[in-house]
């Protein structure tokens, strides 16, 4: 028989490769299978840990502008023989790494997320996966863009700040500078969320106060997006600013769809296809996959869900794990994972079930009892 193994990450216990191995070896356990163990992630937090430790990249470490000009250190995940890139726009720009009362959306920009593309271009990566969820900004992206090498002028030729605050000021964008090496890669986002970049539904209305945006200067944002939008549709002779996701990220989504020719895609389909499961799905038998906690929530946009709607395709037989599994399991039940199963065989405390060595021998005689039963 031949069954994949695809589990997102259990959070604070154990990593997604660490999960999947587990599960493995409690298949092989029960019998000679081939298992292939596939690392996986939803797009969002751990999409980087999931890749580095499952292709055997490493993690690169530099020092970048931080939301507001301080520095910080940033990480990214760089597989050299694949030449990629797997980056988290929250290790730079995130809004964790401001405080409360710093929350400044006129100041704040994503210069820092453009050094770190930079490092990457420039180590040999030309395939970028990006994450863009968990912003501290609303620059429309233009900290990134100016990073990168583009000029946003004002009405004097002047380079404006890379900021919420500037985007009032540009009239013209110069692309003279821009790196050498950017016309080489080719940019996948996972955006799981569909805001255009201005109106009531976009970026600065929807997620603008969350960053400090004010009702004092949610006009003044407003009003300098449109104008970014406008000189870019201009410059590039396209307008992506009723584009799903230009919202995204203070506007980021708009930035890399235009500037970059970023293709956006829901977090999760975006790993799957990284990863080469549809390959792997294609004449298996059986795929487990799982979460810490299985619920209606694991069928909608998250790891679980996306390999069952991928296996489907192929009428294969899907297997939730999960350290506990709610009393909605019909509803994924009805979006096609087969059956679910908690691997908790006793009460404990949250800490001792997330231990990781007691969550990792619980997902080993669970997959190896599960198993014993299919190949009677």
């Amino acid at each position: 028989m031949k069954i994949v193994v695809a589990v997102d990450s259990f959070k604070g216990s154990l990593t997604s490769l660490e999960a999947g191995e587990a599960i493995k070896e409690g298949i092989l356990k029960a019998g000679a299978h081939e298992v292939i163990v596939k690392p996986l992630a939803d797009g969002g937090e751990g999409t980087t840990e999931a890749f580095v430790t499952g292709y055997g990249g490493e993690f690169i470490r530099i020092p970048v502008q931080g939301p507001l000009g301080k520095e910080v250190h940033a990480a990214y995940g760089y597989l050299r023989k694949e030449k990629m890139a797997i980056m988290e726009m929250a290790s730079s720009s995130g809004i964790t790494l401001i405080r409360e009362e710093e929350k400044n959306p006129m100041k704040t920009s994503t210069f820092g997320f453009g050094e770190m593309i930079i490092d990457a271009l420039e180590k040999g990566c030309r395939r970028f996966l990006l994450g863009i969820g968990g912003s501290a900004t609303n620059d429309g992206g233009i900290g990134m863009l100016t990073a990168l090498g583009f000029a946003f002028l004002d009405q004097d030729g002047e380079r404006v700040s890379p900021d919420g605050e500037g985007l009032a000021r540009i009239r013209s964008v110069s692309t003279e500078h821009v790196h050498p090496l950017l016309s080489k890669a080719s940019f996948q986002v996972a955006c799981d969320v569909n805001n255009p970049l201005l109106g009531p539904n976009g970026a600065t209305s929807i997620y603008g106060p969350q960053k400090g945006v004010t009702e004092h200067t949610k006009p003044l944002l407003e009003e300098g997006m449109r104008n970014y939008a406008d000189v870019t549709a201009q410059t590039i002779g396209k307008d992506f600013r009723n584009h799903p996701g230009a919202g995204a990220a203070g506007g980021l989504g708009f930035a890399l769809l235009g500037y970059l020719q970023a293709e956006l895609k829901e977090g999760i389909t975006l790993v799957l296809e990284a990863i080469g499961l549809n390959e792997d799905l294609q004449d298996a038998d059986l795929v487990f996959t799982g979460e810490g906690r299985i619920d209606a929530q694991s069928a909608m946009g998250k790891a679980p869900g996306g390999v069952a709607q991928l296996a489907g395709k192929y009428g294969v037989k899907v297997i939730a794990l999960g350290g506990s599994v709610s009393r909605d399991v019909d509803t994924l039940n009805s979006m096609g994972i087969h059956a679910c199963f908690s691997i908790l065989n006793e009460i404990v405390s949250l800490e001792e079930a997330m231990d990781k060595e007691v969550a990792r021998k619980n997902l080993i005689q669970t997959a190896q009892q599960i198993m014993r039963l299919l190949d009677q």
